[in-house]
């Protein structure tokens, strides 16, 4: 163990502050006295060091010093290491009881221990799972400040075995005072929340948002010795959000304790007013959007049945202005271009907010960790993933909210060029269009750009700095002028009064989205399992049809060029290595024979689910029950993973066969 310098000298600062406050050399003097008095009496004797730890130890002052000294476990030792933890980390599984972990002993934490669940009722009547049972399961998904942490899976009951504990970094922004360790006052300026978020994955893998949460941990500043316990009341997601799913028992800790806790009623005071100038803000605001939209009213009567957006609810139907859900996100090394960002939230999973009853969609914009915990989500949430990770590149990035066919309510992201083109990125495709506006002043005979996109009309534009309507006579995306700065077209709300609510710190806005995870999927280990699970359902199925079924692993193979070319057209809109494949194929189909091939594409990894789509595909259904001389069938699966574990799965059936004239 090698300590700096400076920390070494911080560290018996911190040692020797804490046996002071314990009067360890009273204590000391005490049991010195004592043990030459009672063992020895008036008889001269050599008292060894030995000797006095003994007697320490014998009356518990050693144990007492060290439960004192130790930061966190059960045992009586301490690992201080000289390398901080960094700010930014995943924890993916966590031990049950923390006993050694790599901490700055210069930095202050908050250990979060979830203790237990309680009363979720709805899974009252399950019965307990048998050992290696497959049944659904419960996992957490915490973050808090740029860090982000998973619990391990527990079986979904009324009272789910949550035991885990997460060891949060409490640090300033600034950069000057990241390693210096965070003071009472500091840590009370610190209002971030701790956000827990509860995913329910059945047995076929798909994953459901029980509840979001956002736990106020700071009430632990003002209790004595820094430990606290809370009942942590979950609600439902959407229309049940006033509906309680279950409870967790919290055990929140601070290591190492503050020396001089803040007293309840400060701390009690800090939060009133931080909720009341939050309250006050979020009053002007809306005051200044009434009259900001009545202006925008008075251009044009008929602006009123335009889609302009100036709230969404999230999932737990708290109204927030929508400029909250886009922030700049960078990837880190995880993506390395805008399209293969794009390429990364298509794959991520599409699913509609659920609605209980008639009456059409519900909307629900979610927060970004309920987005990523839950892999899949609705349009908006993946325009708002989209958008961050381009302003993250660099990019001038806008959600755009208006229709396409049929008058279908849509959103897409527009990125706005130095030299003024105007390109549309379809967040559920990823695909790309460039805009060209029709002229439809221009003489008959000019030939006008036949749009290829899907849209049909623009209400407003947004990020997280700027709010635009569109204010111009139509609001048809084809004749649209996408010149943010020319206000006679677009009408802008005030930077100023967007940034009072929705810039990052303010108590009114999300919190800090969190960041990117890696993928925790063997690509190749997946492939393998789904193409193994994908060649015994063909031959089941084949089996029922009366065919035997023989497979071709050479000709398998071959088909690995095409999945990936498939990709990275996908990802960088370039064709590449197709010349290859189909010179491979006729070296390998013999001279009279017939090959044919089927490729189709996922974003689940649900084998049975994904045989079951292709029997839909009368080509595919053609391929697997292919009849003939010297047929031979080939199956390929490639599965590409991107951040969050998405994937992007690749499949392909192919047979070949003798022709009969």
């Amino acid at each position: 163990m090698s300590l700096s310098p400076e920390k070494a000298t911080e560290l018996k600062q911190i040692i020797h502050e804490q046996l002071n406050k314990m009067d360890v050399h009273g204590k000391i003097r005490e049991v010195l006295a004592e043990t030459l008095r009672d063992e020895f009496g008036n008889e001269s004797h050599h008292f060894s060091e030995e000797d006095l730890m003994k007697a320490l130890r014998r009356r518990g002052i050693v144990d007492d010093v060290m439960k004192e000294l130790q930061f966190l476990g059960d045992d009586h030792s301490r690992e201080f290491t000289s390398t901080p933890k960094p700010a930014t980390h995943f924890i993916d599984k966590q031990p049950q009881t923390l006993k050694k972990t790599n901490i700055d002993p210069s930095r202050r934490y908050l250990h979060l221990q979830v203790l237990a669940g309680k009363a979720f009722l709805e899974h009252l009547q399950e019965a307990e799972p048998l050992p290696g049972q497959v049944c659904s399961t419960f996992t957490l998904h915490l973050h808090f400040r740029n860090q982000r942490f998973r619990s391990k899976p527990v079986p979904c009951a009324c009272e789910p075995d949550f035991q885990d504990g997460f060891l949060l970094e409490l640090h300033k922004d600034s950069l000057g005072d990241g390693s210096r360790m965070a003071d009472a006052t500091t840590l009370l300026s610190i209002c971030d929340p701790v956000q827990i978020v509860l995913i329910k994955m059945d047995t076929s893998g798909e994953t459901t948002l029980v509840a979001s949460h956002f736990v106020e941990w700071r009430s632990v500043l003002g209790i004595d010795r820094g430990v606290t316990s809370l009942a942590v009341e979950l609600h439902g997601i959407g229309a049940e959000c006033k509906v309680s799913v279950g409870m967790l028992n919290v055990k929140l800790e601070l290591y190492p304790y503050l020396q001089q806790t803040l007293s309840p009623e400060i701390v009690k005071t800090q939060l009133t007013l931080e909720r009341q100038k939050t309250a006050e803000k979020e009053r002007l605001f809306l005051v200044y959007a009434k009259q900001w939209w009545r202006e925008y009213l008075q251009i044009r009567p008929s602006h009123s049945s335009r889609l302009v957006k100036i709230f969404a609810q999230d999932e737990n139907w708290v109204n927030r202005p929508v400029c909250c859900y886009v922030r700049p996100l960078r990837a880190g090394r995880l993506l390395d271009t805008p399209r293969q960002a794009a390429r990364f939230v298509n794959v991520l999973g599409y699913e509609k907010a659920a609605v209980v009853g008639g009456g059409g969609k519900q909307e629900q914009w979610c927060t970004m960790l309920a987005f990523l915990s839950r892999n899949k989500g609705d349009c908006e949430d993946h325009c708002n993933l989209l958008c961050s990770l381009l302003l993250g590149f660099g990019l001038d990035a806008y959600v755009c909210v208006g229709t396409k066919g049929r008058g279908v309510a849509h959103t897409w992201v527009m990125t706005c060029g130095t030299d003024g083109a105007i390109t549309f990125w379809e967040s559920l495709t990823g695909q790309r269009y460039v805009h060209k506006p029709i002229k439809p002043d221009d003489p008959p005979l000019v030939e006008q750009p036949k749009p290829l996109y899907p849209y049909r009309t623009i209400g407003c534009v947004f990020n997280h700095q700027r709010f635009l309507a569109n204010c111009q006579p139509s609001d048809s995306v084809d004749v649209c002028v996408f010149d943010l700065h020319d206000e006679s077209r677009w009408k802008p709300m005030s930077e100023e009064a967007i940034r009072s609510v929705c810039s990052p710190g303010s108590t009114t806005s999300l919190p800090p989205f969190p960041p990117l995870c890696s993928s925790l999927i063997d690509a190749a280990t997946e492939s393998n399992d789904i193409e193994l699970q994908l060649r015994v359902l063909v031959s089941e199925h084949r089996k029922d049809l009366g065919l035997t079924t023989f497979w071709e692993d050479q000709l398998s193979y071959l088909l690995s060029p095409a999945l990936a070319a498939y990709e990275i057209e996908r990802t960088t809109g370039l064709s590449a290595g197709n010349e290859e494949f189909q010179d491979a194929i006729r070296r390998a189909v013999p001279d009279g024979h017939t090959f044919k091939g089927f490729p189709i594409h996922f974003v689940h990894r649900n084998a049975r689910r994904a045989f079951a789509t292709c029997l839909r595909s009368p080509f595919c259904e053609e391929i697997i029950g292919c009849r003939g001389d010297q047929m031979r069938l080939a199956v390929r699966v490639r599965v590409f993973t991107y951040p969050e574990s998405a994937c992007a799965v690749w499949i392909m059936f192919a047979c070949k066969y003798r022709s009969v004239s």
